[in-house]
């Protein structure tokens, strides 16, 4: 697809075709020529024939070319009639194109009006307007609304919006859009209609529709100037139940962005429409937000504690949107992290102030570690503002959005909390109701604290992961240590020298007796660099701080909440990492020094295992994952978190290749060796935070889940009847969600012999409700076990899977790519081939679902030259398939260049 600004730019020397598929450049943006300053939409509702009816109001800008064409995006519609002031056109008049309309010889002022007919029921790529389990829904970001009419559809024209939605009053008798409701009423032949008013200008991704019969929970919220909004959740026949803790989220996001930015929401109400069918979490629409069931649903019975922290987040994030995205929008989708960076990071902070600040970092970071580092190193690697697409739904990303949220974080960082928070006082003083660039955020911060972060702009345009490599050098005699940093950022596709960034590091020293001692900086090497508290800034490639009156032997701890989003070296050793274990006062670093040290083991038993060699390692790592599980001054989410070993897509980014058998392996024997040289004190801790009476949401019983799970995980491991039976009476005694399919992987992921009458029982048990199926789906394609592939090939005709819910694509082909490495990358290829055969199902249905799954294969390289080759035919396979989508072009070719 193009969009209107390529209309205008198609002349431009960077524009680029491959294979027919068009690329978009940054560097070709100029403003659309036209101001659309109303939109009339009228909505005749049919699932073959919609109607749609438009009405736009234009102006010619005073620095447009006035021989230029009207250039309208537009795929999928059947125009039925155009019109000028009233006035029909014929077809000298315009013409239409392979995704658009071009209306010639317009005058400087008029009306245009058009008549189109779309088929919602037969939409299954589930953007723009579509029928799904008997409702309309629409999702337009980000570039869906030209699905709906012929319009300038990208995020910098600016229009306000009315919209009349007509529709059969007992099949449909919810009509909802953005804004305020003005008028409802009935229509002869069993019809009913409604009018509504949005009286902020917004881009058409912001545009929403939905109609359906819902359950509805209402409840108010008094805004922080006394104005009271009214709060609706719209979901499915049956399920308002499950809707409370999203209300109660609601309002607690409402509160806090009002007592931490001061932001007010400037509606009368405010929408939520719970929707099975969707492609992504949810969206935020200015006051209708459609959501994913996955993120509003959620009950004890059917929840667990991690999906009510989820539900909480992601109702929060698409509330601050309304500030962070609507008011305030990108100019162009190249600038998407303005909007998705600023909003992941708010949304980090309510998360955090609402459970526990040093659980949720490591949470999130896990996050980059795993995933973006990953997409960093991969061919789809590229800047958190882009510099070119083919298919811009391939760059709602995790480079984007997560590592978009770290240079926020950064800013904070560098600014404090209060300097920050100057800064976007003065973004959205100075940019309310318009759409800019990341640069107009970047010069906000600077002019509200006279900070100069020229430097710092790097982040924004240089792709990768900085490596940070540090090493320490003590002076005896002068009580003087001294820190040495080394920056580097390896080649990316199209950026093969990077400059350096300006990376604050956040450090400590700790003595002996584990307790910080006070930083007292004396030089720098570099005179452009500087410490401020317990911030280097780190600036050159090479770079140098010593520090007065240290004692003998201190520890560094370095990267603190982990303050910048880089790849640490420091040469700890064994005995140092398992003293940061017991003691770093920073939870982050803490953590990171039982993960370091869980890896350091495992890369050492593949060593063992490419030699031949007994596997063994040292018994201080049994010691301290001991003391770690005894410290009863730890919350028992944390200990969890830091008693878990590095997951294999974590560990494989810290190498440049290796045999992913002998990885697996070697973290399977550490798990092991830990479970049976500690059985009775997992079993201890198990039983100890077991709970058996009512169920509570409360913090400490979060906690002691959490603690609870990873203690039988261990156990499980052991393959003893003693601990099939505990995860069994687990299972049938659960009043909760998280006990219960924890206990289920458990079993379902053992050599248990009856785990496949378990999965069943559990199956029929929960059949009727679609987000606890989907967990099954997930534990059942996770299953390590050798039979898993051919029996998540039968999966593909069960009652449960349906291959236009994108849900549930995830939840059994995405879980099986993502989080089944043994059976994945099995070494006959059969996982390969089974992720190639989907890919060729889906494609054509619905293809954003598709390009993610593709993405499988980036990594590529990473593995040994047979497992190489097979995922390299399987891309190629891809490569071939018939019509193929772009968005699984661009992701499959970028792989294989």
């Amino acid at each position: 697809m193009s969009d209107s600004s390529n209309h205008q730019d198609s002349a431009s020397s960077n524009t680029k075709s491959q294979q027919g598929v068009q690329v978009h450049y940054r560097s070709d943006y100029k403003p659309y020529p036209y101001d659309i300053k109303d939109v009339y939409l009228a909505f005749d509702l049919a699932p073959n024939a919609t109607i749609v009816d438009t009405t736009l109001t234009i102006q010619r800008k005073a620095d447009a070319d006035n021989q230029a064409p009207l250039c309208l995006d537009g795929v999928d519609l059947e125009l039925l009639s155009i019109a000028i002031d009233d006035k029909e056109l014929d077809q000298s008049e315009y013409r239409l194109i392979e995704d658009g309309l071009e209306v010639l010889n317009v005058p400087e002022r008029f009306t245009l009006t058009t008549k189109v007919k779309i088929s919602p029921d037969t939409n299954t790529s589930l953007e723009g307007l579509y029928l799904s389990s008997g409702k309309y829904c629409t999702q337009c970001e980000a570039q869906g609304f030209r699905k709906i009419t012929f319009y300038p559809d990208r995020p910098d024209v600016m229009s306000t919006f009315k919209v009349r939605i007509e529709a059969v009053a007992d099949k449909f008798p919810h009509l909802l859009s953005n804004g305020n409701r003005i008028e409802h009423g009935e229509i002869e032949g069993g019809k009913h209609y409604a009018v509504w008013e949005d009286p902020f200008k917004k881009p058409s991704y912001l545009f929403a529709l939905c109609a359906g019969d819902y359950d509805l929970l209402t409840s108010s919220f008094t805004t922080m100037t006394g104005r009271e909004v009214r709060l609706e959740i719209y979901v499915d026949k049956g399920k308002l139940d499950q809707c409370h803790h999203a209300m109660e989220s609601l309002k607690k996001a409402m509160k806090w962005d009002e007592e931490v930015f001061g932001l007010e929401y400037d509606l009368d109400t405010y929408m939520i429409v719970a929707v099975g069918d969707f492609n992504m979490g949810a969206m935020e629409n200015k006051g209708l937000n459609i959501f994913n069931t996955k993120y509003v649903l959620a009950s004890p019975d059917t929840a667990t504690d991690t999906d009510f922290i989820d539900v909480e987040a992601v109702i929060g994030h698409e509330y601050f949107h309304n500030w962070t995205g609507n008011r305030v929008t990108c100019r162009d989708w190249f600038q998407l992290s303005l909007k998705e960076g600023l909003t992941v990071f708010r949304d980090q902070e309510f998360t955090a102030d609402q459970t526990d600040h040093g659980v949720k970092r490591i949470e999130d970071v896990k996050v980059i570690r795993s995933h973006q580092f990953a997409e960093d190193a991969g061919p789809m690697a590229h800047p958190i503002r882009p510099d070119s697409y083919i298919e811009m739904n391939n760059f709602y990303t995790v480079t984007v959005y997560n590592k978009g949220a770290e240079v926020i974080r950064m800013y904070q960082t560098l600014l404090g909390r209060d300097g920050f928070k100057r800064g976007l006082d003065v973004y959205f003083e100075r940019h309310d109701g318009q759409a800019v660039t990341c640069e107009d955020f970047v010069r906000a911060m600077e002019d509200a604290n006279g900070y100069d972060l020229q430097q710092f702009r790097r982040w924004y345009s240089q792709a990768g992961t900085p490596e940070v490599t540090v090493s320490s050098n003590y002076d005896a005699d002068k009580r003087q240590l001294t820190l040495s940093f080394t920056q580097s950022c390896r080649p990316t596709p199209g950026q093969e020298d990077k400059e350096p960034f300006h990376i604050p590091v956040k450090v400590g020293l700790i003595d002996t007796l584990g307790k910080d001692i006070e930083l007292k900086p004396v030089s720098l090497t570099d005179s452009d660099a500087r410490v401020e508290g317990d911030i280097v800034h780190l600036k050159s490639a090479q770079q140098s701080v010593t520090f007065d009156d240290v004692p003998r032997n201190v520890i560094p701890s370095i990267l603190r909440g982990f303050s910048a989003p880089v790849k640490l070296h420091y040469d700890y050793s064994l005995k140092e990492l398992i003293f940061l274990f017991a003691n770093d006062s920073d939870s982050f670093n803490r953590w990171q020094a039982g993960q370091e040290l869980f890896s350091r083991v495992i890369f050492d038993l593949c060593e063992q295992q490419e030699k031949g060699g007994t596997l063994r390692f040292d018994d201080s790592v049994v010691s301290a994952t001991k003391n770690l599980l005894d410290d009863n001054s730890l919350d028992g989410q944390f200990k969890s978190l830091a008693l878990t070993i590095p997951g294999v897509s974590t560990l494989l980014e810290q190498t440049n290749s290796i045999n992913i058998d002998h990885l697996i392996t070697a973290r399977d024997f550490l798990k092991k060796q830990l479970a049976e040289k500690l059985e009775l004190d997992w079993l201890l801790h198990y039983q100890t935070n077991r709970h058996l009476g009512d169920y509570e949401q409360d913090k400490e019983s979060v906690s002691k889940r959490a603690l609870c799970g990873t203690c039988l995980g261990y156990l499980m491991t052991l393959e003893k009847d003693s601990a099939y039976q505990l995860a069994l009476k687990q299972l049938e005694t659960a009043n909760n969600m998280t006990d219960a399919s924890i206990a289920l992987q458990l079993i379902v992921h053992s050599n248990y012999e009856q785990k496949l009458k378990v999965a069943e029982d559990f199956y029929q048990k929960w059949q009727s409700e679609e987000l606890v199926i989907n967990k099954w789906l997930s534990i059942m394609a996770t299953d390590p076990s050798d039979e898993t592939i051919d029996r998540i090939e039968s999966l593909l005709d069960h009652p449960s899977f349906e291959l236009k819910n994108p849900n549930k694509v995830r939840s059994l082909i995405g879980a099986f790519t993502s989080a089944n490495p043994r059976q994945f990358h099995r070494a006959d290829g059969r996982g390969y081939e089974y992720l190639a055969r989907q890919i060729k199902s889906l494609y054509a249905i619905n293809p954003q679902v598709s390009a993610r799954l593709t993405g499988a294969f980036n990594r590529w390289r990473k593995f040994d030259s047979e497992r190489q080759q097979k995922m390299r035919q399987q891309l190629e396979v891809i490569l071939s398939m018939p019509e193929l989508s772009k968005d699984v072009f661009e992701i499959a070719s970028k792989a294989l260049k």
